[in-house]
């Protein structure tokens, strides 16, 4: 199992919600009330992502349907976010925010593809998963999502480190995807990143874990 420090990234970092870092250049801040508007922005240019999930998707187990159906997924989302129920490590490139890594413990990402299989194969539960990487069109292909994922790690660490799993698409040797596909990166980005392949989840996709120091 892969272990990671996140405590050189050339900033200090007091706590997950109140301290922006950066990471090759970006300003990367929490997922709070103050950046929501430049949050929703990057959401809106892009129909809400996905086709309107607004990254709620992960959020819903149970899922709450009349709730979100009456509301919609974008309040739904900033609400979520209001209470402090969501975390995303968001980048931005002067003021405007051009990706992002939402991150958080299961209790309050308890819906990822492969539950199932993810329950019945899972020997230890993280302290930390990352489930969904989002990159605005005109930046992909550039490293941001390393950038995204880079800044989600030393926000975990600031909290205190811990376990920390995620779920990348584990792509055929030479095969190309659309990065308007890869919601969550590839195996080979996070092995970039000190992440260690743990076991398949699901077609085309594994988990992937890394020991985060508290920093």
């Amino acid at each position: 199992m892969g272990s990671v420090g996140w405590g050189g990234l050339g900033s200090t970092v007091a706590g997950v919600d109140d301290a922006p870092i950066t990471v090759d250049g970006y300003r990367i801040a929490p997922l709070g009330p103050s950046t929501w508007d430049a949050y929703a922005a990057l959401a809106e240019r892009h129909n809400g992502v996905w086709g309107g999930c607004w990254c709620t998707y992960f959020h819903l187990y149970p899922d709450p349907k009349e709730e979100r159906r009456a509301i919609g997924n974008r309040e739904f989302k900033r609400r979520l976010v209001e209470a402090g129920r969501t975390h995303a490590a968001v980048v931005f490139d002067g003021d405007e925010a051009v990706a992002w890594a939402q991150f958080g413990p299961v209790d309050e990402l308890p819906n990822i593809h492969h539950r199932k299989e993810w329950e019945q194969t899972a020997t230890r539960r993280p302290d930390y998963r990352i489930t969904c990487l989002f990159v605005d069109r005109r930046y992909r292909r550039q490293g941001m999502a390393s950038v995204a994922v880079r800044g989600a790690l030393a926000m975990i660490a600031a909290a205190g480190g811990g376990l920390v799993e995620s779920y990348p698409h584990d792509l055929e040797p030479g095969k190309r995807v659309s990065a308007s596909f890869l919601y969550n990166a590839t195996r080979t980005m996070y092995e970039e990143l000190g992440f260690t392949y743990d076991r398949p989840k699901g077609q085309g996709n594994c988990v992937m874990t890394a020991e985060v120091a508290a920093g």
